[in-house]
């Protein structure tokens, strides 16, 4: 595709493992003492990215360098990057050309998650740091492909799993580390949504000029089973197993990774998981993905999350309970913070005394992904570590894993973290 697409008609605190320590880190800054950044993956993720980058780290980075295989999706994203970066970025149906422009330093992978693993290996072959969005990879077999890859890697990896930057979870952290809720052995984590029967969840809508000639079937396929070219595949990718694993790693992932950030935790012993397609059932309904899932993940050191999605009502939101023997702590929404201490018939004088915690702020979710992005722009200048190297992404991303597994299995599933393998009970 040509690089001048035209612009008319289209609309830390950083805790985490270092990745890389080697010299290689330190770039040789330019003129502009910016990193030249690509964006492989222009759709609603990409595109959001791209505004949190320019907002939270303006002067940390320039986008060189846009991808994407649809070209409506690559004008408008050659719009933004005009708009707000104020340079002209080149354009690319191909991420492989993209990786092999030698002006690229850096690239954020923001495409659907069965093209992770092979993206990010091409971008650690052609030697770019590297922000892929969660989760690291389409199965627990391919992200340990990615970590062998990484290992030694001299460039930085960072995942998406932004919820480890949000001040609130920071937060919360550090209470339970102080003692505060006491001994913390099990996790309440919920994502409840709703929307009308003619707006169902992750049915976005498909461009209305959008065509196999001007949208890469066979680029968006890439490892995926072979298929007549498919609108609804295409744009709502979500709901099919070729390309994602769903609700397990689109929205649980995040959960399950910030309650092993929050409660020091790495990985389950086991998953049990349950659920189904529930709402918006009709005669050209190919969804495939559930709307409803329940999962329950026993952990070493007798620890429990018990986890529940449902798209069919919207009353209780999205959150953390962090729930202690001395109190609990939840998060809700990514926006919120509240400490309430126990209050059973002889509780100590001591967590008697305690003090209700409540803080409030309504952009703290925009806020953790800008500190995430300049977490990782940070570190590619030698300025910091990594919060979610892969070895994190692999671990957040294993817990979705083995809900799939357990789902489509109708079985309880067991992880050996020694071996990385797992079986069914």
């Amino acid at each position: 595709m040509s690089e001048n697409l035209s612009r008319r008609g289209f609309v830390t605190r950083s805790t985490g493992v270092a990745l890389a320590t080697g010299p290689a880190v330190l770039r040789s800054l330019g003129a502009n003492n910016k990193v030249n950044v690509g964006f492989i993956g222009a759709g609603s993720r990409g595109y959001y990215l791209m505004e949190m980058l320019y907002k939270g780290s303006p002067d940390e980075f320039q986008i060189t360098a846009v991808c994407d295989a649809f070209t409506g999706r690559l004008a408008r994203a050659k719009d933004r990057v005009q708009t707000m970066g104020k340079n002209e970025p080149k354009t690319y149906e191909d991420y492989r050309q993209l990786l092999a422009d030698p002006s690229v330093e850096a690239v954020v992978i923001a495409t659907p998650e069965h093209l992770h693993q092979s993206m990010t290996l091409a971008a650690i072959k052609a030697k770019k740091h590297i922000y892929v969005e969660k989760p690291l990879a389409h199965t627990i077999e391919e992200g340990e492909v990615v970590l062998k890859a990484a290992a030694g890697y001299d460039k930085v990896i960072q995942v998406g799993t932004q919820n480890r930057s949000n001040k609130f979870y920071q937060k919360a952290k550090e209470l339970i580390a102080q003692g505060l809720i006491g001994d913390v052995h099990y996790v309440r984590a919920f994502w409840y949504r709703n929307s009308p029967d003619t707006n169902p969840a992750w049915r976005y809508q498909i461009p209305a000029d959008a065509t196999e000639q001007n949208t890469d079937w066979q680029k968006f396929l890439g490892p995926a089973p072979k298929r007549p070219f498919d609108k609804r595949r295409f744009y709502q990718w979500r709901l099919y197993w070729d390309y994602s694993g769903g609700i397990s790693t689109d929205l649980l992932v995040h959960q399950t990774d910030i309650t092993n950030y929050v409660c020091g935790k790495t990985v389950p012993l086991s998953c049990m998981a349950s659920g189904g397609v529930y709402r918006w059932g009709s005669a050209t309904d190919d969804r495939e993905v559930p709307d409803t899932i329940s999962a329950i993940y026993e952990y070493p050191d007798k620890f429990h999350i018990n986890y529940s999605c449902y798209f069919g009502n919207v009353h209780y939101g999205y959150g953390e309970q962090f729930m202690g023997n001395e109190g609990t702590i939840e998060v809700l929404s990514r926006r919120e913070l509240h400490f309430y201490p126990e209050k059973f018939p002889g509780v100590p004088a001591k967590v008697k005394a305690r003090q209700e915690i409540h803080e409030t702020d309504p952009d703290a979710d925009n806020a953790s992904v800008q500190a995430h992005l300049r977490n990782w722009l940070e570190a590619t200048q030698g300025k910091g570590k990594v919060i979610a190297p892969p070895t994190v992404g692999q671990q957040a991303a294993i817990s979705g894993h083995l809900a799939t597994l357990s789902y489509r299995n109708g079985k309880k599933v067991i992880w050996n973290e020694t071996t990385s393998k797992y079986r069914f009970a």
